[in-house]
């Protein structure tokens, strides 16, 4: 898996994620806020599937090895 979220995107789904976990624990907001799990999910493993999908890089540098300098 390549690295395909980065800085500010990572940052607002960790937030919204864990803000909906955190609403759908104490019951304010039902089951619905479970969701939560899911841009929490992609925002630590710095990984979405649907960018991918969609060709979508938000980390701005290339996350290829190869281009690394030798």
């Amino acid at each position: 898996m390549k690295c395909n979220v980065g800085g500010i995107d990572r940052i607002l789904r960790i937030a919204v994620g864990a803000l909906l976990v955190a609403l759908a624990a104490s019951n304010v907001i039902g089951l619905w806020g479970w969701l939560g799990v899911i841009p929490l999910a992609t925002g630590l493993f710095r990984f979405c599937p649907a960018y991918t999908l969609l060709s979508v890089n938000s980390c701005g540098v290339s996350s290829d090895k190869s281009s690394s300098s030798k």
